[in-house]
């Protein structure tokens, strides 16, 4: 019996989740993308594996199946991974009861714990203690460096028997279940479009018709820190809670989220929320703003990075603040508040797309389950 084939397009997170997912299944795989390695929002991001943003239920399931493949990818394709856990630091009595109330009502679903200023400050020596009130601790979270992580997986992937990667090659075209690149074409019995933010050149009718759009964000990367130094876990602070769905089972969110309305309305007109996270080398990457459209400047702004650091430093302080790199990234964000677009073209296609800022957190768990439930169908 002939072994099935399958065609994935893209090597970002969400094709090489489909890819290590459709191999696991037995299936021969040709990953074609159409840069010379991955350069999207797949390696522009803090390289955070972040259950704690996800709503319980499926969402942080599928947060918690990813982390587990994380780990098991770090080892097999030998790049670097830290069980870090995070830090949310409350500087108010209203942020501080938000921490109060996720922790109640995540008992006996999470690790998480409230924690006393001096708690955090032993956590994390990059926390700043003046005027701390306490802070939130969760160990479920991680860190990859997404430019590491990601090249190394991709690697890791091509070495397989089964596996395949076509780089430099963009798809333009599919028919029936054949991709075409200019005059060249693979065909397959399944084919998974997994594009990121380039829905435009395949099947640009259903995108204009799905509630989908784009986000850009401003990050920094700031330099290796002096005598290895070590931050510890991801530091957020307060504009973090209003910022991911997980933090809405506290019942004060909504009072925290019209008092920043009235306080920091620029930052969050700009989208900023801010954290950082630390890399194996000893890097610091910072952000980041969210701007939402299908018409970005391609020219960041020195303002929107310079808020981002300014709230940064009212929670953090570091050895060393020269920055290395800036840069922006984009990414699909369904607009319906859908975690993912997965849709069927047909009994060939399937899109994988609309991760929004969750892909490195969900994408290798929704991976196995597109696989199993377009596989079996």
């Amino acid at each position: 019996m002939n072994q099935p084939h399958a065609i994935v397009i893209g090597a970002g997170i969400v094709g090489l989740s489909m890819t290590r997912a459709l191999q696991a299944k037995g299936w021969k795989v040709t990953v074609i993308e159409r840069h010379p390695q991955a350069q999207g929002a797949s390696v522009r991001n803090f390289g955070m594996i972040w259950p704690i943003g996800q709503e319980q239920g499926p969402s942080f399931q599928r947060a918690m199946r990813s982390r587990e493949i994380w780990l098991e990818m770090a080892e097999k394709a030998g790049f670097w991974a830290e069980q870090t856990g995070a830090l949310h630091l409350a500087y108010t009595d209203l942020e501080l009861q938000v921490v109060s109330e996720y922790v109640a009502a995540m008992k006996g679903k999470n690790s998480a714990q409230q924690l006393t200023p001096e708690e955090a400050l032993a956590k994390s020596p990059a926390t700043v203690g003046k005027g701390l009130k306490g802070a939130l601790w969760t160990n479920e979270e991680m860190i990859v460096d997404p430019r590491e992580a990601v090249a190394k997986t991709a690697n890791y992937l091509n070495t397989l028997p089964e596996v395949n990667f076509i780089w430099n090659r963009a798809i333009s075209r599919i028919e029936g279940n054949t991709v075409y690149s200019g005059q060249k074409s693979w065909s397959a019995e399944k084919i998974f479009v997994c594009s990121g933010a380039d829905f435009e050149t395949l099947y640009p009718e259903l995108f204009e018709s799905t509630p989908i759009t784009k986000c850009k964000l401003q990050m920094m990367r700031l330099v290796q820190q002096p005598q290895n130094w070590r931050i510890g876990p991801p530091l957020c602070a307060g504009l973090s809670f209003i910022h991911y769905k997980g933090f809405q089972v506290a019942s004060s969110l909504s009072k925290l989220k019209e008092v920043y309305t009235e306080q920091y309305k620029e930052l969050l007109d700009l989208g900023i929320h801010v954290m950082v996270s630390q890399n194996g080398t000893g890097e610091l990457t910072v952000g980041d703003s969210h701007e939402y459209g299908l018409n970005f400047t391609p020219f960041d702004t020195q303002h929107i990075n310079k808020l981002i650091l300014n709230v940064l430093k009212t929670f953090a302080h570091f050895k060393d603040w020269e920055i290395g790199s800036t840069w922006h990234g984009i990414y699909p964000k369904m607009t319906n508040g859908a975690t993912e677009f997965v849709h069927r073209v047909d009994d060939t296609v399937t899109i994988v797309n609309g991760m929004g800022g969750a892909g490195m957190t969900l994408s290798f768990g929704l991976g196995e389950e597109v696989t199993s439930s377009t596989l079996n169908s």
